[in-house]
């Protein structure tokens, strides 16, 4: 498997910035997996400045930012025609004050990641959640230090769909209907929630009861009532299927859930594309199993 790897400024700049916070968990996972990360220059830098992942042959340098290395990512994500530059995913690490997280090739590294439905992860917590599920897909098993993530009885789970991607999240959702009735609550903008809502009481759900709270719909604000619930660690998960083809007329809204998920990076995680939710659930149930 191999994966970009990006981080900010901030995220690596210290012994315990959100990069290294990320390797100290995961590197017994990510040898276990032997995933090959592909890391713009000074993110490979100050791996190596560090000392992490040492004698680790899968780490790999690319250009530094300014020198297209991130834009070298992209391209490798969408597919060079070759396995050996065509990336499974990317693992970009955000500061969302960072000007340089807006730039255009860090918008196309996200896009390009939910066009072709590749892991798109931008904060430790989605980082380390990642590693857990493909430790359980390859059999391994589970780490105790992932219990955090998967203590999903103690957790707020927001579902959000773009208008063209509902469908595919009402049939994620009666998929996995047992591993999201395990959040102690779920929550998700106006139309997307009322569609999830007769799904679960067409399955038996109480009646009387919502299986999942409704907010306003996206553009009357629903997207900032869920950052808000982001930012006051009330909700530790996201799965938001987003639909890149269709221009966005509350872009603003859309950017501040997506900021506020990166502002808490240690406790919020965040899917973007249906076949890794579809992977995640799968494996939570592997995993409770074991």
């Amino acid at each position: 498997m191999r994966i970009g790897l990006a981080a900010n400024r901030l995220h690596h700049e210290s012994k315990d910035a959100a990069l290294f916070r990320w390797l100290g968990a995961c590197e017994k996972g990510i040898r276990e997996l032997g995933i090959e990360l592909h890391a713009v220059g000074r993110t490979y830098d100050a791996i190596d400045s560090a000392q992490s992942l040492t004698d680790y042959p899968a780490l790999k340098r690319y250009p530094n930012g300014r020198e297209g290395g991130l834009m070298k990512l992209v391209a490798e994500v969408v597919g060079m025609g070759s396995p050996e530059r065509t990336l499974d995913g990317a693992i970009y690490l955000i500061d969302p004050v960072d000007p340089s997280s807006i730039f255009p090739e860090a918008i196309a590294l996200k896009r390009q990641c939910v066009i072709h439905g590749k892991p798109f992860i931008s904060t430790v917590a989605t980082a380390r959640d990642w590693i857990e599920m493909e430790r359980i897909h390859a059999g391994l098993a589970a780490d105790p230090a992932a219990d955090d993530l998967n203590a999903f009885e103690q957790q707020t789970l927001a579902l959000i769909a773009h208008d063209a991607r509902k469908p595919q999240m009402l049939a994620f959702a009666a998929e996995h209907f047992d591993v999201l009735s395990r959040f102690k609550q779920r929550i998700g903008t106006g139309t997307t929630g009322q569609r999830l809502n007769e799904m679960a009481w067409s399955r038996g759900w109480p009646r009387e009861q919502a299986w999942i709270e409704r907010f306003q719909s996206g553009p009357l604000g629903g997207d900032a009532q869920i950052a808000d619930r982001v930012l006051e660690h009330q909700c530790q998960r996201a799965i938001f299927f987003e639909d890149p083809h269709v221009a966005r007329q509350h872009e603003a809204d859309i950017q501040l859930l997506e900021r506020a998920v990166t502002t808490v990076t240690d406790e919020a995680v965040c899917i973007t594309a249906p076949n890794i939710a579809a992977r995640w659930a799968s494996a939570a149930v592997l995993r409770q199993q074991r």
